[in-house]
C-alpha cells in the first residue's frame, strides 16, 4: 500500500529512505539533508530565524526567548502540507528545540480535511531508536526491512561494545558551547559502549545546562565538542570564545590536548541509523589504537589544537 508521508523529522526521513519508501515521503523539514535526495523534496517546515548567522549564544537567547513569550521557533508551511495531504505525519516529542514539537503537529492536523495517523517517536536511548525504525517500518509496512536494518546495526554496535578495552578513559561531551550544555539522551549510551566512562550526564536524561566548575571537578580525560546541529568546521569556529576561558584551559584533557570536534549534525544530534557511525567515531577517538580497522566518514572528526 502507498502511503503520503510528511516527515517533521529529520532522523525519520533518514529511515524511510532507509526503509525504500522515500517516493511516498512529499513533504520534509529543512533540516532534512540526508540522503542527498530527502532534498529534493518541499519544505513543510522553517525555522523562524536563520542561525547560519548568529553565534551560539545568539541562538540561544533567540529560542529562551521564543520559549518565553511562546512564539514559534519553527514555521509550517500550510500550502505544502496541504498539497502534501498525508495520511501519515511522523514527528517527534522529544525536544521542542530540535525538531517541530507538540504545536506544530497540533496545527497541522488542524489544517488538514482528512485526518492522517500521527506517528510520534520519543527517543531517549540507543535502544529506543532501534525501536523507532521498526515502528516506522510496520506503518509503512515494510516490517521485514526495518528488522533487516535493525539486525545489522545491532550487529554495528556489538563490533565495538564486544572488543576488550584495556582501559576507560573518562569522556565529557558537550552539546552547546555558548552557554555550555551536556550532551545527554543516547549520547552517554554511546560514549559506554565505544569503551569511554562518561562523566556529567545520564543516558536518558535531557541535555542540560553545565557550568565549567561541573567540567574541572569531572577531570575528563577526554572531551568531544558536539554542537547541536553543528559540523566541525562549524565547531571550531564557535569553539574560539571558550578557548580563553581559563578554567577552561585548566582542565586535564584540554591541557593535555585531548580535544576533538566531532560532525553532530550528521552522527549525534539525529536519532537515526547514523547514531551507530557516531558510535563508531567515538571508538577511534577514544581507542584509536585498538578500533584502527574501523572506518569513519572523511572529516566527521578532527582534533582542536588548543
Amino acid at each position: 500500500m502507498q502511503n503520503r508521508i510528511v516527515s517533521f523529522l529529520p532522523s525519520a526521513t533518514e529511515i524511510l529512505y532507509e526503509l525504500g519508501v522515500g517516493d511516498q515521503v512529499l513533504a520534509v523539514t529543512h533540516e532534512c539533508n540526508y540522503p542527498v535526495e530527502a532534498k529534493t523534496k518541499p519544505r513543510v517546515i522553517h525555522s523562524s530565524f536563520d542561525p547560519e548567522k548568529m553565534t551560539s549564544h545568539e541562538i540561544d537567547n533567540k529560542v529562551v526567548e521564543l520559549i518565553h513569550t511562546q512564539k514559534d521557533i519553527y514555521v509550517l508551511d500550510e500550502e505544502i502540507l496541504k498539497k502534501a495531504n498525508p495520511d501519515l505525519i511522523v514527528a517527534q516529542g522529544i525536544c521542542e528545540v530540535c525538531s517541530p514539537y507538540t504545536r506544530e503537529i497540533n496545527r497541522a492536523v488542524t489544517i488538514l480535511n482528512n485526518k492522517p495517523q500521527v506517528l510520534i517517536l520519543d527517543p531517549r536511548n540507543l535502544d529506543n531508536i532501534l525501536q523507532n525504525i521498526i515502528e516506522i517500518g510496520n506503518k509503512v509496512d515494510r516490517t521485514e526491512q526495518a528488522q533487516n536494518l535493525v539486525a545489522k546495526l545491532r550487529s554495528r554496535i556489538k563490533n565495538i561494545k564486544d572488543v576488550s578495552k584495556i582501559s576507560r578513559p573518562k569522556v565529557l561531551c558537550i552539546e552547546w558551547l555558548d552557554p555550555l550544555f551536556t550532551a545527554g539522551h543516547w549520547v552517554p549510551q554511546m560514549v559506554e559502549i565505544a569503551g569511554g566512562i562518561n562523566g556529567i550526564s545520564s543516558t536518558g536524561e535531557q541535555s542540560r545546562r553545565m557550568d565549567i566548575d561541573e567540567a574541572a571537578k569531572f577531570e575528563p580525560d577526554i572531551i568531544i565538542l558536539m554542537p547541536c546541529g553543528f559540523d566541525v568546521n562549524r565547531t571550531i569556529l564557535e569553539y574560539e570564545k571558550l578557548s580563553k576561558d581559563r578554567k577552561w584551559s585548566s582542565i586535564p584533557a584540554v591541557k593535555q590536548g585531548n580535544l576533538y570536534a566531532v560532525d553532530a549534525n550528521e552522527y549525534f544530534s539525529k536519532p537515526g541509523p547514523r547514531t551507530v557511525t557516531g558510535i563508531e567515531i567515538l571508538s577511534k577517538i577514544i581507542h584509536p589504537d585498538t578500533f584502527k580497522a574501523i572506518q569513519i566518514p572523511e572529516d566527521s572528526v578532527r582534533k582542536i589544537k588548543q
